[in-house]
């Protein structure tokens, strides 16, 4: 529940007590998150299977020659840290939604090993998704810098500076994780074994400890502080703040295309078609980085809202925020997902290049057409006669 957007990882027993201290007005959505949970798992499965294959796809197609600019280097990380999100999130999908042990609370597990991997996922799937919010928002930026101003816009946004963002951007959220590293832990229960009717199966002295582990928050004692800087962190930096960015950037985005369009039509009316024709492919590839992030800021947003809410009153993060963590989960998978969707409909470059890549079987000339040769022939100054070939 809200691993991959929600780093306050609560005790799994205060988890499973949301519905009994759930609010009168709130136990329709505590219902709504119990009956959800039990195929949460198995939408996982299915978007994380599609969306690490169209994000290699991604890669592949975006790191081709013909298709290296600066925005595209962007895209390319940005489908890598999408890529590795869905390849986290599929084993945590399937051991603790869908095999998951029915006598077990939620994120209990009887394996040390899955502890372990629980407590890696906890912390890289924040990272991942830190880091593709904040490319996003690189993305926007550098391409309402070329647009809004064509002259010095597309030499101040270089491949070299969009590469130099990117490491900036990974090595802070990597900076900036550290301390949700520190307060996540976990901590072991002993349960004797019982029989599927709860009675003791082995009589009082042969009974045998049944170890199972679960997730545990330092916010006690020298990590009180660590607590603080962390929420602190994953509210404004990692929530709130991008938010705002990605309504901003849109608000410019959507302006800034107004502007270019008006611009191609006055060059078509003055009979300058050529330029114009330009001016709307510049526009297709704008729309294009448009809709990826209005996806972000509509996937974002209402995590960000929740997560004011919560800083408020508490209320809301217990009643409220968790409730909607798988919900608020399957919509960021989704959105991690589709981008591929959208460059194909969207980016005739891309299918062009993904179809030479990928489709083998379709043909790379038109069919009907044979090239020809041309045999040239010219004299030298020197009197000398010289035969060229060429083919068209």
């Amino acid at each position: 529940m809200a691993i991959v957007n929600n780093t306050l990882v609560m005790e799994s027993t205060t988890i499973n007590l949301l519905l009994a201290t759930a609010q009168p007005e709130t136990m329709g959505l505590q219902e709504f998150y119990r009956k959800y949970a039990l195929l949460h798992g198995y939408f996982s499965i299915v978007v994380c299977l599609f969306g690490f294959v169209a994000n290699i796809f991604n890669i592949v197609v975006l790191t081709r020659p013909n298709m290296i600019t600066p925005t595209n280097v962007i895209l390319t990380w940005l489908a890598v840290a999408d890529m590795f999100t869905m390849l986290d999130y599929f084993p945590f999908a399937l051991h603790f939604y869908i095999f998951k042990d029915s006598d077990l609370k939620f994120l209990e597990t009887r394996g040390y090993g899955w502890m372990c991997y629980l407590l890696f996922h906890a912390n890289f799937s924040v990272l991942c998704h830190s880091v593709a919010i904040w490319l996003t928002i690189a993305l926007a930026t550098f391409r309402f810098m070329c647009i809004w101003f064509p002259t010095w816009g597309p030499q101040y946004c270089t491949v070299r500076r969009a590469k130099h963002v990117i490491g900036i951007i990974i090595g802070s959220v990597i900076i900036l994780c550290i301390p949700n590293c520190i307060i996540n832990s976990w901590t072991t229960v002993g349960k004797n074994e019982t029989n599927i009717l709860g009675n003791e199966t082995l009589p009082n002295t042969t009974k045998q400890l049944d170890i199972v582990y679960n997730v545990d928050y330092r916010s006690e004692g020298a990590y009180v502080h660590v607590d603080k800087m962390n929420k602190m962190i994953q509210a404004i930096i990692f929530k709130i703040l991008p938010c705002f960015a990605l309504a901003c950037l849109t608000i410019l985005l959507v302006t800034a295309m107004h502007r270019a369009y008006k611009k191609r039509m006055r060059l078509r009316n003055q009979g300058r078609n050529e330029e114009s024709d330009r001016h709307g492919e510049h526009n297709r590839t704008t729309g294009m980085l448009l809709a990826v992030v209005v996806l972000f800021l509509l996937t974002e947003m209402p995590q960000g809202i929740l997560t004011i809410m919560s800083l408020v009153q508490d209320y809301y993060f217990n009643n409220v925020y968790m409730p909607l963590g798988d919900v608020l989960d399957i919509m960021a998978l989704c959105n991690n997902a589709i981008n591929f969707v959208l460059y194909s409909t969207m980016s005739k470059q891309f299918r062009d290049t993904f179809v030479s890549q990928f489709c083998c079987c379709c043909p790379k000339k038109r069919p009907g057409w044979m090239r020809m040769k041309i045999i040239k022939s010219k004299t030298e100054q020197n009197g000398n006669s010289v035969t060229t070939h060429s083919h068209v």
